[in-house]
């Protein structure tokens, strides 16, 4: 008897060892067949899943014909071959055929799993009992589940290795991280999160094999209720101010954001949960169409079905507080713009505020949970408070506490997420907050990047006057058509100022790159100058006057003391919106060109303005920032010189210009620091009144929201006192280049 090999009691079927059986080391033992489990190895027959010669060394086994299974008497037959009479002998039968083995093959592919009647008849077409017919299907079926997870494992296994390479590369890089603010090495309290980012990332890229992250699993195991900021609003937490209390009227008055700290070390785990949340919400809000966003009645917009929106999102932030309005909208454009560089725009908080600042009058970074994973910004968390702005005194400004998140989702695909923190923001009433708002970025060819925008706000807008309120509820002053308009437009002019091919042959065209640099970066300052001075914003030390004389002009002072960007003194800022009955482009082409100009600017006395050199900063003719001379009667002012920046794009349009000295513009155009050239600008802010079919648009054939700003240096000397006699003079100057502007177009209009 073969070693190894263990013999079954009586009434057993008896058992002929074939190769690669009777040597084996370990017993096998046989028990009942009725009663065998699937997965394990019969020794009737082995036959491995590899080549005709192994399947030829493999021996079949058969029964003794006198053995029995159970109570039935049930004899089997061999291959053709006289049963031997003697009851306690074993019997050897030839091995399976290579024909039979190559039908059991060919069946096994169609159906693994026969019943009865198949047996039965696939024994009948190769000479073969239905007993070996099952007990070879049986094998075959472990053999493949054997070598399945086999290879399953191997794969498993490097999956696993390479997982582990990353995170040992992952943590070399965090070992050597430095902060992209100061340039210093991240701070000790930081690391726990990146670890954790890296645990999450790592889970990403075996989502079918496990989650090991501690945020996606409580994120994907729990509902969004259990969150402890996600369910209903909570009070207030307390925060340090200092010696000052916080007072409601200090909300009103737009200190809010200049009061609010840093979270404390307690609020952050909520706000990372807060912030994954967020990012999967905005993901789906940037990709779901119907019945989610619906299309508007003239297909030129999306609106959000808020019904759908709560079904959707049960969650979130909790309920709409009472009193506020939902403000939300989606758009999507190409922009020139490589998508590496927008993400670092987006999460760098100058940047940003810089490249909108007709929508942020202020904005600042609170505290950095997060810098990134390995150089970049995937995982990067900020807290933040922002002003949101339209340039306008009838429209209040919109003050924001809230997260910011970046996250790759795919090679080449980005996402940023804003969501307001007000259940930890200290204000007895919320104003404004936002819903998870942000935008989606997509790699595209030639340094183009997608982008799709969702701004989703609740507000109160009580405050809003009634010329702007039907452009403000329908989401064009701050939704998100207006932010993707402004990223185009400020994507064509920052490309323009990386042309390297420019035509020499035109006349005015600078051509001196650093020239068109120091340029570009003065005229960047006048615009951001203008619209902090022209909004309601608190940005800058402004000081509104009352009792000025004129509801509909605001007038604001300011002192300017050692600003090298500013001349010294006592200036006055003016300001006010009016409504004509003339399309937005019209006005602008009115406003921009210089031929039209003494129509409308009292100062320049009439005389002649010819463009000494221009900056074209993209497709529209428009956008651009030119050098004006005035040539005039008057010997003092033929020196003059003006800079002038005009901007267009589908929402809004601006012509902001301001006087400048003849020898520090030499210095700029050579290519000399812009900062210490002294400003203050003036101009005008266009919108469209949004009746023409309801459609808002700056090239529409509505009438224009106007709105005028002049700042003037009424005293050289900083502590001088205001006399009413300035503000008389600023307000009649305001007031007649008003009445000159309506002249001139209602002649042209009619």
């Amino acid at each position: 008897m073969p070693a190894g090999v263990m013999i079954p009691a009586r009434n057993m079927p008896s058992m002929i060892t074939g190769n690669g059986f009777g040597t084996s080391s370990s017993g096998l033992t046989l028990g009942q067949p009725n009663n065998m489990m699937e997965g394990q190895l019969h020794p009737l027959e082995m036959t491995q899943n590899t080549s005709e010669s192994e399947f030829a060394r493999t021996r079949d086994e058969e029964f003794d014909s006198t053995n029995k299974f159970g109570c039935e008497n049930h004899e089997l037959g061999g291959s053709g071959d006289d049963q031997d009479p003697r009851p306690n002998k074993k019997k050897r039968y030839h091995r399976h055929t290579q024909h039979q083995i190559q039908e059991m093959e060919a069946f096994f592919k169609e159906c693994p799993h026969p019943d009865d009647k198949q047996r039965k008849e696939l024994g009948r077409e190769l000479g073969l009992e239905p007993l070996q017919i099952k007990f070879w299907f049986q094998n075959k079926r472990t053999q493949m589940k054997t070598q399945h997870e086999r290879h399953e494992n191997t794969q498993l296994r490097t999956e696993n290795e390479k997982l582990r390479a990353d995170n040992m590369r992952f943590r070399e890089a965090l070992s050597t991280a430095s902060c992209p603010n100061c340039g210093g090495p991240t701070a000790v309290g930081q690391m726990s999160f990146d670890e954790h980012h890296l645990r999450l990332e790592n889970a990403r890229l075996r989502e079918e094999i496990d989650r090991i992250s501690a945020i996606a699993a409580k994120y994907v195991g729990k509902p969004l209720a259990n969150f402890p900021l996600l369910s209903s609003p909570a009070p207030p937490r307390s925060f340090d101010f200092g010696a000052q209390p916080v007072s409601e009227e200090m909300y009103d008055v737009g200190d809010l954001l200049r009061s609010i700290s840093a979270p404390s070390e307690a609020d952050k785990p909520m706000i990372i949960e807060l912030a994954v949340a967020a990012m999967e919400e905005l993901i789906r809000m940037a990709q779901m169409d119907e019945p989610l966003w619906m299309a508007s009645l003239d297909g030129s917009t999306c609106v959000l079905n808020e019904e759908e929106y709560i079904r959707t999102f049960p969650n979130g932030i909790g309920p709409k507080p009472t009193g506020l309005k939902s403000e939300a909208s989606r758009e999507t454009a190409v922009v020139i713009m490589n998508h590496i560089n927008l993400v670092e725009i987006l999460m760098d908080v100058h940047q940003w505020s810089t490249l909108f600042s007709g929508i942020v009058s202020k904005a600042s970074t609170l505290d950095v949970l997060s810098t990134g994973v390995a150089g970049n910004y995937n995982g990067a968390l900020q807290v933040m408070s922002a002003e949101f702005q339209v340039p306008s005194p009838l429209v209040p400004t919109r003050e924001s506490y809230y997260v910011r998140y970046c996250k790759q989702h795919a090679e080449g695909t980005w996402a940023v997420v804003d969501v307001s923190l007000d259940n930890i923001r200290p204000s007895p009433t919320v104003k404004c907050r936002r819903r998870p708002s942000g935008c989606l970025i997509q790699e595209m060819p030639n340094g183009y990047s997608k982008v799709t925008w969702v701004e989703h706000v609740e507000v109160d807008d009580r405050g809003v006057h009634s010329l702007y309120k039907q452009l403000v509820s329908s989401s064009h002053m701050f939704g998100a058509r207006r932010w993707v308009a402004t990223l185009d437009r400020q994507c064509e002019r920052l490309a323009s100022l990386l042309t390297s091919n420019i035509p020499a042959g035109e006349v005015g065209v600078i051509t001196n790159q650093d020239g068109r640099k120091s340029m570009l970066k003065l005229a960047e300052r006048m615009v951001i100058s203008f619209c902090g001075g022209v909004s309601a914003s608190t940005a800058h030390t402004w000081t509104t006057l009352s009792g000025t004389g004129a509801d509909d002009v605001r007038v604001m002072t300011r002192k300017s003391i050692d600003d090298p960007g500013r001349p010294p003194g006592i200036v006055l800022s003016a300001a006010t919106s009016f409504w004509l009955p003339v399309s937005p482009k019209r006005v602008f082409d009115f406003l921009r060109e210089e031929n039209s100009r003494s129509e409308w600017d009292i100062l320049s006395n009439g005389g002649a303005i010819q463009e000494m050199a221009h900056i074209a900063n993209g497709r529209d003719p428009g956008n651009c920032v030119s050098l004006l001379q005035v040539n005039s009667a008057n010997s003092s002012q033929s020196n003059m010189l003006i800079l002038q920046e005009s901007c267009t794009d589908s929402t809004a349009s601006f012509v902001i210009y301001a006087p400048v000295d003849i020898v520090a513009m030499n210095v700029v155009l050579n290519g000399g620091d812009p900062d210490y050239v002294a400003l203050l600008p003036s101009g005008f802010a266009i919108f469209p009144d949004g009746t023409d079919g309801g459609i808002a648009d700056a090239g529409g054939s509505g009438g224009s929201l106007l709105t005028i700003a002049f700042q003037i240096l009424v005293d050289s000397v900083p502590t001088a006192k205001l006399s009413l006699g300035s503000v008389a003079t600023v307000n009649n100057l305001i007031a007649c280049t008003v009445e000159r502007i309506k002249a001139s177009l209602s002649c042209d209009n009619a």
